[in-house]
């Protein structure tokens, strides 16, 4: 059994060739018919314009009246018409009388006969030309009177073979098609020059694997949740998917075709964003944060022997930072954890040695003491703050900071029932904006005598209000908006960076509506005050 092996369709390349080159050649096949037409009549009228000047010429010379009206005309006029046949390259020059009978003729055995065509219109004094076929074949001639004293004393014709006008015509054509063939081969390197160009460009593939792979694109281009961004080489979008619309935020009501074309200055992004989308350097792995989103932004430009553009891709990492702030959050707890149950091993080791003594009133008397401390500790938080999530919060960050040698109190102006928050403020979104503003005042407030960070939270009115203050060294006015900025840190950054946790309180706080500030505080340090509206269509975080 044999297998019939379709031919692989040939290239958009090729197809693209082939069609070229029959169009070219039509063209030119065309552009020869109409020359060539064009040529036949202009060497037809050319021979009659010259058959008509021989004839009257010849009728208006004087030498042919008088001749004329000798005994024997033919003996006189064959030798004058053999010579001007030859001098004016006529084929034939017939001299006649009125009636029609030859004088002169080529072949002299043809004198005395009668003329072979039409003679009327010049037997009544008039020139006309014609193409008949007399004795030498077809011709162009004309015939014309020769007048004396207004009478026709006789009749000239001359005239030029066809096949004469058909040879000029054949070699004029020959160089044409000469001239054609050039054409055609010339226009058919330069089409396979520049088509071997676009099979580089199209990798040989033909026009329904283009297309196929156009829709592939378009396909797996909207399908992935991560954004692509294209931008060329004067840094103007020349595309963007569905992805990269939405984390961007920048998806229009005319949605892709809108955004095209656009600088990414005129995008409404974040300065940071926008400088690292415009940097002519590559970006890896950066983060950037917009109005409600935490980006990692990776930028790759485009060259080839220049710069074509920028490629961009976008990962939406806001609830990866979410959960790294809670898992953060949970290592403190850990930690502080752990560091309790080293103290309350010491101290559990102290009571059980105070009773291997013998004095079992110390041991009851420091134990209770213990307890009272750590109970007291714990009324003062939950007293204040009865939300759940917040005084955990709390709790965790108050051994966090007695770890670093800060004391963490909470104001007696704090009140925040359990209950009083309602639903729609996510609990994530109050431990991002306390947590990180309580971590930025105990990194302000360690190192500094009497290191203290107190936390306000209360409701007034509709809207709830988070305080933090430090003892640190306060924030320069300078600076006061430019804290709140993404990678801003007045303290060297560590191994995982610094300047995000401010950045990301305040991304919370917008999402919210809410309105966060800074300004120096009683004690000297800064105390930063977040004010949230309470009402139950806010939307919680994520």
């Amino acid at each position: 059994m044999r297998l019939t092996v379709l031919p692989r369709p040939r290239s958009l390349a090729g197809q693209l060739f082939a069609m070229q080159a029959v169009l070219l050649a039509l063209v030119v096949a065309g552009y020869a018919l109409f020359t060539f037409v064009s040529d036949r009549d202009q060497a037809v009228g050319a021979a009659r314009r010259q058959a008509t000047a021989v004839a009257r010429s010849i009728a208006d010379s004087p030498s042919v009246r008088a001749a004329i009206h000798t005994a024997r005309p033919s003996a006189t006029l064959q030798p004058y018409a053999l010579k001007v046949q030859r001098d004016t390259g006529v084929d034939f020059v017939t001299i006649m009388t009125p009636e029609g009978i030859r004088w002169t003729h080529p072949s002299p055995q043809e004198i005395g006969k009668r003329f072979i065509g039409t003679i009327a219109p010049a037997q009544r004094g008039r020139t006309f030309t014609e193409t008949y076929t007399g004795t030498l074949g077809p011709s162009v001639r004309a015939v014309t009177p020769v007048e004396e004293h207004g009478h026709v004393i006789g009749l000239v014709s001359a005239g030029i073979k066809v096949e004469a006008i058909s040879q000029r015509i054949q070699q004029q054509v020959t160089a044409l098609f000469g001239v054609a063939a050039g054409i055609l081969a010339l226009g058919a390197v330069a089409t396979y020059v520049l088509n071997a160009r676009l099979r580089r460009h199209t990798h040989g593939m033909n026009a329904a694997e283009l297309s196929r792979m156009h829709d592939y694109h378009q396909a797996a281009l909207h399908a992935v949740r991560e954004g692509l961004l294209m931008l060329d080489a004067q840094y103007r979008v020349a595309l963007i998917n569905d992805g990269g619309r939405e984390l961007l935020g920048v998806a229009g009501a005319a949605g892709e075709a809108d955004l095209v074309g656009r600088s990414v200055a005129d995008l409404g992004l974040p300065a940071p964003l926008t400088g690292a989308l415009l940097s002519s350097e590559p970006r890896v792995d950066e983060v950037h944060l917009t109005a409600s989103r935490v980006l990692v932004v990776n930028t790759s430009p485009v060259s080839g022997g220049q710069r074509r553009g920028t490629v961009v891709t976008l990962r939406d990492v806001t609830e990866l930072q979410s959960l790294m702030g809670e898992l953060d959050s949970e290592r403190g707890f850990s930690q502080a954890l752990r560091s309790q149950a080293h103290e309350a091993a010491n101290r559990l080791h102290t009571v059980v040695s105070l009773i291997e003594l013998g004095r079992a009133e110390e041991a009851v008397e420091f134990a209770t003491a213990e307890l009272e401390l750590a109970q007291a500790l714990t009324d003062q938080v939950v007293t204040a703050v009865g939300e759940p999530v917040l005084a955990a919060l709390l709790l965790g960050k108050t051994a966090q900071a007695n770890e670093r040698g800060v004391e963490l109190v909470v104001s007696e102006d704090s009140r925040l029932d359990d209950g009083v928050l309602p639903a729609g403020l996510s609990a994530r979104d109050l431990v991002t904006i306390l947590g990180n503003l309580i971590d930025n005042a105990v990194d302000a407030a360690q190192g500094s005598a009497g290191a203290r960070v107190t936390v306000t939270a209360y409701t007034g009115g509709a809207e709830l209000v988070l305080g933090v203050s430090d003892t640190g060294p306060g924030v320069d006015p300078a600076h006061a908006d430019l804290v709140f900025q993404r990678g801003f840190s007045t303290k060297p950054a560590g191994p995982g960076g610094r300047g995000l946790g401010l950045a990301l309180v305040r991304q919370a706080v917008t999402r919210l509506e809410g309105t966060l500030t800074v300004a120096e505080a009683e004690e000297g340090g800064a105390v930063f005050e977040v004010r949230l509206p309470l009402r139950t269509a806010v939307g919680g975080g994520g």
